[in-house]
């Protein structure tokens, strides 16, 4: 078979050549030349570096238009020029006061790929949660908690395409200026339509990933209200989603420690409240996150809540579930060969965590674990 004759003005990506399906958009974020944004970011200097991940780095810029966040995706990233495609293109489409604005992109050539998006001051709701120095006072952490609600339920039934995250977690919803929560990083994110709510292959983040889902090597919307549960217990209780045990070898997952330790509901539960908040913290608001986290961390993905009842729910549009006493085991199939498209990890590996209570309880080996 003859070689196939690129044009001259052919690109490549990785040594690979490219069609520039982004050219071909009418309308959509602007495309930035590389010198534009080396320019706005000192070169990518260390010193405007924001923060670093599995996908790469994200520096401060500084435009005519006023500050962005420049995402710089690593060359050792796993996604490649039809996963940075896919992201422009799905973020483009969305509108949504919940959501990170993207302003633009830029490959020129080259092995960069260039995501510019609108400066969030506040950083990650992660370095806040998380802040030895600083404690995120209840009332913004109950508009963070009906924030991310709202914008996965726009990202899975009222956007015009049907998105699946597949990566929340605290270090990917960022804080604007008066500290509304605004979820970013769509760089796993897939469309579905509307007869398939579900995507092939894993992704995401350990700590956020349901097991389920892990095991069955599929996403699904079930799996994005998983890990939202996931983070919602996380700001209650101001931990991370692996509590170690004593001895430090193993740990169990937050929402088992939340149900083993104070039960599905009832006295003692808000004693899993976050202990720097020392109270100060309404008692309603506080049950109905711990509830919802853990119904929509629940083993069964079939009895988990749909974006719309949880944000019911947080909204005090509708009553909270009766949970069991208990965890229930969770029933998982064989696992699948292959390991699951990640967002960055910076814990350590060989971590056993249990994921159902009981001594029937299901367990995986979670290496290179981010939650810890």
């Amino acid at each position: 078979m003859a070689p196939k004759h690129l044009a001259k003005d052919a690109r490549f990506f990785r040594g690979k050549p490219i069609e520039d399906e982004l050219e071909l958009e009418a309308a959509g974020p602007r495309r930035f030349h590389y010198g534009e944004l080396a320019a706005a970011t000192a070169n990518f200097s260390d010193d405007r570096r924001l923060g670093s991940g599995g996908f790469g780095s994200v520096y401060r810029g500084f435009l005519n238009d006023g500050d962005v966040a420049v995402k710089r995706v690593a060359e050792t990233s796993r996604q490649g020029w039809k996963e940075f495609v896919a992201e422009v293109r799905i973020i483009s489409r969305l509108r949504h006061r919940n959501l990170v604005p993207l302003i633009g992109w830029c490959h020129d050539g080259g092995d960069e790929l260039l995501l510019v998006y609108e400066l969030m001051p506040n950083g990650s709701l992660d370095a806040h949660i998380h802040s030895p120095e600083n404690v995120l006072p209840w009332p913004v952490r109950y508009e963070v908690v009906l924030g991310v609600g709202a914008a996965l339920m726009y990202l899975h039934q009222e956007a015009e395409q049907r998105v699946v995250h597949r990566d929340i977690k605290p270090s990917n919803v960022m804080l604007d200026a008066s500290l509304n929560a605004r979820l970013g990083d769509f760089g796993l994110a897939r469309l579905i339509d509307g007869r398939r709510s579900r995507t092939t292959g894993i992704a995401g983040t350990m700590g956020y990933i349901d097991a389920g889902c892990f095991l069955a090597g599929r996403a699904s919307v079930e799996s994005d209200v998983y890990s939202f549960g996931v983070v919602l217990l996380e700001l209650a209780c101001g931990r991370r989603p692996a509590v170690v045990l004593d001895g430090g070898e193993d740990a169990i997952h937050l929402a088992q420690w939340v149900w083993d330790t104070h039960g599905g509901g009832g006295s003692g539960f808000l004693d899993a409240a976050d202990a720097r908040l020392n109270g100060e913290f309404d008692v309603e608001e506080m049950e109905r996150v711990l509830v919802v986290g853990l119904w929509c961390a629940h083993p069964d993905r079939g009895l988990r809540p749909s974006i719309r009842q949880t944000v019911s729910v947080l909204r005090f549009e509708a009553s909270p579930p009766i949970l069991p006493a208990k965890m229930p085991v969770a029933t998982y199939g064989p696992p699948v060969s292959g390991a699951p498209e990640t967002g960055s990890s910076d814990g350590s590996a060989g971590v056993k965590i249990s994921m159902a209570a009981g001594s029937a309880s299901a367990t995986v080996q979670l290496n290179a674990l981010s939650c810890l």
